[in-house]
């Protein structure tokens, strides 16, 4: 009798708990569910997208190596896709460099140039976003749009600082301000240090004699 009644206080007293807390109990189970599920499926979301880019980049990287206008259309396409609808992957910065280099190589400096300015303002990765500045810089400096070439290397990365120097006395040089550029290059050769380059940039300043 003793062990019924004690059963039943137990029974009462877990009656009694599960009316107090057993909603926020149930609350907290589906929290957690909910979390693990909505996590799982965010990491299933984020690999599909991963791999739907991937498959855009590769398909651009294809239509490099083909030629005509049929080529540069599927270029432009899918770096268009890649930058509505992927932007935030690790694949369209480089896809736009990719199609940037394609473009400016078929001499379409126009599409080349809409690529870069799109990275330099939408990039997410500072080194290629400063990649982008420095060749957008190029593609300005041969459509002889030098201020706007200039404004591109302003506040070098240290990492690119021998770069920066050496394409901003080019551009100097373009515009017939061969003491300036004589200048840039100089910095460029102390920035560059034992990189090969910097023998080219040597060069450029032989070539100014006296200047």
């Amino acid at each position: 009798m003793a062990y019924d009644l004690e059963e039943q206080e137990k029974l009462d007293a877990l009656r009694a708990w599960w009316d107090r807390y057993g909603t926020l109990c149930a609350v907290l189970v589906f929290i957690v569910v909910a979390s693990i599920a909505g996590w799982r499926g965010w990491q299933w979301y984020e690999g599909h997208q991963a791999g739907q880019a991937m498959s855009y980049f590769e398909a651009l990287e294809s239509a490099t190596a083909q030629e005509g206008d049929d080529a540069v259309a599927r270029i432009k396409a899918a770096s268009s896709t890649l930058r509505s609808d992927f932007s935030g992957s690790g694949y369209t910065s480089r896809g736009v460099l990719v199609a940037a280099q394609a473009l400016q190589a078929r001499k379409d400096l126009d599409g080349a140039r809409e690529q870069l300015e799109w990275l330099t303002k939408n990039g997410t990765d500072p080194a290629l976003v400063s990649l982008g500045k420095l060749r957008l810089a190029g593609i300005l400096l041969e459509q002889k749009q030098y201020d706007q070439a200039l404004a591109q290397l302003n506040d070098a990365p240290a990492a690119f600082a021998g770069l920066y120097a050496d394409r901003k006395g080019d551009i100097l040089m373009a515009q017939g301000k061969p003491a300036e550029a004589k200048a840039a290059w100089e910095i460029a050769i102390k920035e560059l240090g034992t990189d090969p380059l910097a023998q080219i940039v040597q060069l450029k300043i032989d070539a100014l004699g006296g200047a």
